[in-house]
């Protein structure tokens, strides 16, 4: 997916490919940061790309996640979908409904699959959290992701590098 997505956007600059693909709710920040490194870019600049490509769409996601959900449940597609959704980020947010906004910060910042941003949208509107709580959480989560992941490729780095010599 990584390659064809690369050659997708070719004609593009480094920094708006790491940013597009930090702002895909499959990849987030998770892919665009290894990617911006395999690009050759400095770790520095690829940690707050990423992380900017994955905030940007979380506003206009808070607000339009719920209405549009609500919409599109009307047709037997999409409500198919939107109920795996929410059954997923139920199974996965325990600790959403436990603790709310501390919760969404710990959601989203665990480097796994059906978490992120994209999923802590879903949580917040499932769990009706407000704006004003959920998108700082959803921020600081972000933040401490991209952290995990920048550490974990700079490792993965080190230990590549130490076994290629």
């Amino acid at each position: 997916m990584t390659c064809t997505f690369v050659d997708f956007f070719a004609g593009l600059p480094k920094d708006y490919v790491v940013m597009i693909m930090g702002a895909l709710p499959v990849s987030e920040l998770r892919g665009a940061i290894p990617l911006g490194l395999c690009l050759g870019m400095p770790l520095y600049k690829v940690f707050w790309l990423a992380v900017l490509g994955n905030i940007i769409p979380v506003v206009p996601a808070l607000f339009l996640f719920d209405p549009v959900s609500k919409q599109l449940r009307k047709f037997k597609l999409w409500r198919g979908f939107f109920d795996r959704l929410f059954e997923r980020t139920k199974k996965n947010s325990g600790s959403i409904q436990k603790y709310e906004a501390l919760g969404l910060v710990i959601f989203v910042a665990i480097p796994l699959p059906m978490t992120g941003a994209w999923s802590g949208v879903a949580a917040a509107s499932l769990f009706k959290i407000k704006f004003r709580y959920a998108f700082p959480a959803i921020v600081l989560g972000i933040l401490s992701a991209g952290l995990i992941v920048a550490v974990l490729c700079k490792v993965g780095m080190l230990g590549w590098d130490a076994l290629a010599r």
